[in-house]
């Protein structure tokens, strides 16, 4: 019987190829040479990746990755950190996609010129799709990719199986790790002086990584850890904290598009300066203690004015001391207020505190030494609900906190979480009206994200109060909500998050606050803009 010509597959006709007529391709397919890389390649390429929308998105190591409906433009110092740490051991390069208005297209030309042999990238669970595609993209073409961030701390081994682009995550803290396994892989090992003296520093126990494991494909001797053990992921212990964060360089603030970085009720650009890490306090719903726990780190005054001094050469005369908790060590704070006043440094600054972390005295001096806004986590003005959250404070001392605040001068911008557990209309309405009662001049309703790794995680799992059908993107305080409490709806929280925006804005004070933002034309531009996209958002 002979052959027929034809073989019908589905709908469409095939023409059936003798084995000879398959060209040898596997000479095209080799891997390009080093030698054929371009001039601007880099060793590591440090990214903030292009939003699906080309939109803005919030993004840094102490806060999870969200669209901003105030248009912040947020600096990257996390990258600006790791960087600093790997320089100028490895040419390295920091692209905000975000800040530059970088889209996808863009972003890939970029990739083909910059041939980075290592990919880093921020993971948040909000925008996770989104950053795995940039990972997806490095990885095609031949970097090795690197995640790191609050989402993939405690969902190693489930994003690495998601997301098999992935080769290695740095878990908890994650700059030492990506020296550590840079060195390795490059076969530098312990030879920097500087980096050697800060691993056995922070870890007594530190011996350099042999050669030989990592060219079996073996990293179990790096602490912090996820990689894949013969194509199945793996975590290596966790990683000591660094003990002194003097002893870490200078963020390279110098390799971020500052000119770039906008926040409401400023003038001109601005840069974060992370004067610690961790925070005390127990807040069962707060991300922060995913990546540092409970142990808090102080650096220095003098450290920090040296870094400040840095951005003054720069330009910024704007800063915002981002930390977990800027108050939670009142000598700290002293300290560095003094010294910003002893020499006359002149930078208007902003931070964020708790409201039982501060006094009148400690206020005064803030704002002596040029602190003009504190952003508060006040949450609810039920004092109910605050201790089921383990927030540690009530209504009387918020109160008491900002009216100390607004006599020192300075500006208030309040956070409130709609729908934490135990919440019910009533609460709701608690906290709108308290919410009027109080001296902001700014006020922000988020609904409760449960994130990967806090308490009010695992307490809305055991609960079954997720949302069915609910992914990681959607766990977002600012893109709808995932939760579906029994006496509250999905629907009613998004319905009293946008009620409480409207009732707290749309009175004399906060429109008074607006239209001062429009003595330039750049702050008319971002007060209409602000305007129109928080009307469209509490209009549903």
């Amino acid at each position: 019987m002979t052959e027929n010509k034809w073989i019908n597959l589905g709908t469409r006709p095939i023409k059936k190829i003798r084995p000879a007529e398959f060209p040898d391709i596997s000479e095209m397919m080799k891997e390009p040479t080093k030698a054929g890389r371009n001039p601007d390649a880099v060793d590591v390429l440090l990214v903030n990746p292009p939003s699906p929308d080309g939109g803005v998105w919030i993004r840094s190591q102490h806060r999870v990755g969200r669209r901003s409906r105030e248009n912040m433009l947020w600096p990257q110092v996390s990258l600006a950190r790791m960087a600093a740490l790997l320089h100028p051991d490895y040419s390295v390069e920091v692209v905000d996609a975000i800040a530059l208005g970088m889209n996808w297209q863009e972003f890939d030309e970029l990739l083909d010129k910059k041939q980075p042999k290592f990919y880093l990238t921020q993971v948040t669970a909000p925008t996770l799709t989104n950053d795995m595609y940039g990972i997806f993209l490095a990885k095609s073409k031949g970097a090795t990719t690197i995640a790191f961030g609050t989402h993939v701390t405690p969902n190693t081994v489930n994003t690495m199986i998601d997301y098999p682009a992935v080769d290695f995550v740095l878990r908890g803290e994650p700059e030492l790790t990506l020296r550590e396994l840079i060195d390795a892989i490059e076969g530098n090992s312990g030879q920097n002086p500087k980096i050697v003296s800060l691993l056995k520093e922070t870890d007594p126990s530190w011996e350099p990584v042999a050669a030989e494991a990592i060219a079996a494909g073996d990293f179990s001797g790096i602490k912090g850890l996820g990689w894949r053990n013969a194509g199945k992921p793996a975590l290596t212990p966790d990683r000591p904290f660094i003990a002194n964060l003097d002893h870490l360089p200078l963020p390279m603030h110098e390799l971020l598009p500052l000119d770039k970085y906008r926040m409401p009720l400023i003038k001109g650009p601005y840069a974060f300066v992370v004067p610690s890490r961790g925070c005390t306090a127990g807040c069962k719903y707060c991300i922060k203690h995913v990546s540092y726990n409970y142990t808090v780190r102080l650096r220095s005054a003098e450290n920090v004015l040296e870094e400040l001094w840095h951005l003054k050469e720069l330009g910024i005369n704007n800063v915002m001391f981002y930390a977990d908790l800027f108050t939670v060590n009142r000598q700290q704070v002293m300290d560095i207020c003094h010294a910003m006043i002893d020499q006359k440094i002149d930078m208007k600054w902003m931070c964020n505190s708790r409201v039982d972390y501060v006094d009148e005295e400690m206020l005064n001096t803030m704002a002596q030494a040029g602190c003009h806004m504190i952003s508060w986590g006040i949450e609810s003005g039920s004092a109910e609900i605050l201790k089921r959250a383990r927030k540690g404070a009530d209504p009387a001392k918020a109160e008491r906190a900002l009216t100390w605040s607004k006599r020192a001068g300075i500006k208030n911008f309040g956070y409130f979480i709609i729908g934490l557990p135990g919440e019910t209309v009533e609460t709701i309405k608690q906290t709108i009206a308290f919410s009027k009662k109080l001296p902001l001049n700014v006020a922000i309703f988020h609904i409760a994200a449960p994130y990967p790794g806090t308490p009010f995680f695992y307490e809305v799992v055991e609960n079954g109060w997720f949302r069915p059908g609910t992914d990681w993107e959607q766990v977002d305080m600012d893109q709808s909500t995932v939760l579906d409490y029994p006496n509250l709806t999905a629907e009613e929280l998004n319905y009293w998050q946008k009620r409480a925006t409207r009732e707290w804005m749309f009175r004399p004070t906060p429109i008074f606050t607006i239209l001062k933002g429009l003595n330039t034309w750049q702050g008319f531009k971002s007060a209409v803009s602000a305007g129109v996209q928080t009307l469209s958002f509490i209009r549903g």
